[in-house]
């Protein structure tokens, strides 16, 4: 009865679909034993990972940030950007910086990067909006007088 019924509900070509639509809906009637590994068989009983809602990581990591106080950008990375830099603008007699002075200026431009991030967040809330864009950045620079207004 409930075969013909279902024959009807689902229209498939071959018979051999059909006999497999059949089973996964009997398969997800309320009757159906479930375990905490879903409705896999026996043989692969490998437990689902737990998904979180879209959004609690990230606000859990912004916690996690806001308290601690360690800097954020790679210091490996930094350093050799800063003496690429230094290679391309300076001198050629100016090519060595001290370890304090590599720290303070990685500090400075983290706090600079928090400040604008945090203003063009600013920006992006008062266009009624959660994504921030190259916009919102431009924006936060032009009112606050950081850098160049482009």
């Amino acid at each position: 009865m409930l075969l013909h019924f279902l024959r009807r509900l689902v229209p498939v070509r071959h018979r051999q679909q059909e006999e497999e639509m059949v089973k996964k809906m009997l398969l997800n009637q309320k009757g159906a034993k479930r375990t905490k590994y879903g409705s896999r068989p026996q043989g692969s009983q490998k437990k689902k990972a737990y998904r979180f809602k879209p959004g609690t990581v990230a606000l859990r990591e912004i916690r996690h940030y806001q308290k601690s106080t360690s800097l954020l950008i790679p210091a490996a990375g930094f350093v050799r950007q800063v003496r690429s830099i230094t290679d391309a603008v300076a001198p050629p007699r100016i090519s060595r910086w001290t370890a304090e002075a590599l720290v303070a200026l990685q500090e400075a431009a983290e706090d600079y990067l928090i400040g604008l991030f945090s203003d063009s967040m600013l920006c992006a809330i008062h266009a009624r909006r959660v994504t921030l864009m190259r916009r919102d950045f431009e924006l936060a620079r032009r009112i606050g007088g950081k850098g160049r207004p482009w």
